[in-house]
């Protein structure tokens, strides 16, 4: 093993920390919670390789404190806005992030949220937890029959959208998605390939999963919530700056969409006011991934790109650097 520590940013799995010491390097292990920008500066100098997570913002500061001898970067998760992917090349730093080992977990997650929001399930938690009287009727807390002809629309068919259209499919949904790189009009995997206009247009439920790049920051935009089905549903456990918040949350008062759910949000850990205080959003704190197996195999595989980049062969699952 090359000279230099690993730092880990912060606390992995329990399953993960015991194997750590395998490595046989010494190691620098953060907190559970995130660390300062300033223990994280001091912490990485000397550094032969790195753990981080999404709440980790890896930059030219990081890099230039870590010094020539750091060699890889491994981010557990399978986004990597979080890193400046130039100053790493700059740097000459592999950097690596954790695709495919979440990818059915995310797509449950999904579907939960879909039929929480659609079925009305946290406000109708809210409602029987409030000791309000109550009687059934044929009226109360009616929601999307998602099973009764419902039609799902995926931006980004990528492996968690192709995941979540067979959970959709085998809920009796007709599935349609968009994506940059398929055609419009054919099929893949019995999904039709539609434009993202008629997808917006067209679906009762539209669920986000793309990576968060220039192109798509804002993609879902007022422009975008307008063109939507009234009375449609949003869905997004890809990333907060897809979406903007400020054009959803009208869009959500007015009544043109009936709810959403968010499992990732613009300003993330903060959580705009303005949605905690809507009653038709369901709200999650970035749990897409939280399966205890998945969490385990994200923390192992970042831990095998380190041990491979160190032992000088090509990590598992390499970001391209521009």
């Amino acid at each position: 093993m090359p000279a230099g520590h690993l730092y880990v940013a912060r606390r992995l799995t329990d399953t993960v920390m015991d194997e750590l010491p395998a490595l046989g390097l010494e190691l620098t292990v953060g907190e559970v919670a995130p660390p300062s920008p300033e223990r994280m500066l001091a912490d990485i100098v000397g550094a032969a390789a790195a753990i981080v997570t999404l709440t980790e913002r890896i930059d030219a500061a990081f890099f230039d404190a870590a010094g020539p001898q750091l060699r890889v970067v491994a981010n557990v998760a399978v986004g990597f806005d979080n890193i400046d992917l130039a100053e790493a090349k700059r740097h000459g730093v592999v950097i690596t992030n954790t695709p495919g080992v979440l990818d059915e977990a995310t797509a449950d997650h999904t579907l939960a949220m879909l039929l929480a929001i659609t079925r009305r399930v946290v406000e109708a938690d809210r409602f029987a937890r409030s000791g309000e009287p109550w009687i059934w009727g044929p009226t109360m807390l009616v929601g999307l029959d998602i099973s009764a002809g419902a039609t799902l629309g995926i931006i980004g068919l990528g492996r968690i959208g192709r995941a979540v259209a067979r959970r959709a499919q085998a809920f009796g949904m007709r599935v349609i998605a968009s994506h940059p790189r398929l055609q419009v009009g054919t099929q893949l995997d019995k999904v039709e390939i539609v434009d993202q206009a008629e997808l917006l247009a067209t679906s009762d439920v539209v669920t986000l999963h793309v990576p968060l790049r220039p192109d798509t920051r804002h993609l879902i935009d007022a422009d975008a919530l307008a063109s939507m089905k009234p009375g449609a549903y949003l869905l997004n456990a890809a990333r907060g700056g897809i979406v903007d918040e400020t054009a959803l949350i009208a869009a959500l008062r007015s009544g043109h969409l009936a709810g959403a759910a968010l499992d990732t949000f613009e300003g993330e850990p903060v959580i705009n006011p303005a949605l905690r205080e809507l009653d038709n959003v369901v709200l999650q704190p970035h749990i897409g991934s939280a399966g205890g197996t998945t969490r385990d195999n994200m923390c192992q595989l970042a831990v095998r790109n380190v041990a491979r980049v160190l032992a000088g062969e090509p990590p598992e699952t390499p970001v391209p650097l521009p």
